[in-house]
């Protein structure tokens, strides 16, 4: 097993939670309204940024044998921004949730593909 396993499947673990956070907690919420002040506070979005991006960035560098590759650090860093633009309401707070998801997909897949690369290294 590669050495960046563990960081891969924590960061995809974390993009994971991030999309449960987006399009689970809402629905439960109807029914639990201590759910319901959980998925509202803003300060649970600044959370998930704040653990992605340096656990990411951490994960996606921790290649000995082989430089990481551009593409790869662009993929995250898309995610990372979308997470950021989500967490902030930007471009405006309906379009949150989608880039939470999308941002939160797009790192999730950063991380698979770094995952595979590590799988094929000696």
């Amino acid at each position: 097993m590669a050495r960046t396993a563990p960081l891969d499947a924590t960061a995809i673990g974390l993009s994971g939670l991030c999309l449960v956070h987006c399009l689970a907690l809402p629905v439960l919420a109807a029914g639990l309204p201590m759910l319901g002040a959980f998925s509202e506070a803003e300060w649970v979005h600044w959370l998930f940024v704040a653990l992605a991006a340096p656990i990411s960035a951490y994960a996606l560098s921790k290649r000995l044998r082989e430089p990481v590759s551009f593409a790869l650090f662009l993929l995250a860093g898309v995610g990372i921004a979308a997470l950021a633009a989500g967490a902030a309401g930007w471009p405006s707070e309906r379009h949150e949730t989608a880039l939470t998801v999308a941002g939160g997909l797009v790192l999730a897949s950063a991380h698979v593909w770094n995952w595979r690369r590590s799988a094929h290294c000696p």
